[in-house]
């Protein structure tokens, strides 16, 4: 079995930091906390994310009773 070199874990965090980033930016204008983006690190739990803050009311938008 081969071992997991500082070279591979560098290449994880800069992949999961490129992830995270962006997604923590738009958590963040949408109103909610940017800590939600390590939910997308998650392999199923960030579909069901995705689902919950497309249908969930966002912070930041406006209310419809004009």
């Amino acid at each position: 079995m081969g071992s997991v070199s500082i070279v591979h874990w560098l290449i994880t965090i800069s992949i999961a930091g490129a992830i995270a980033f962006p997604v923590s930016m738009v958590l963040r204008k949408a109103g909610f906390s940017p800590w939600w983006a390590l939910v997308s690190l998650v392999p199923i739990v960030n579909w069901i994310a995705l689902w919950a803050f497309a249908l969930v009311r966002w912070p930041t938008e406006k209310s419809s009773d004009a």
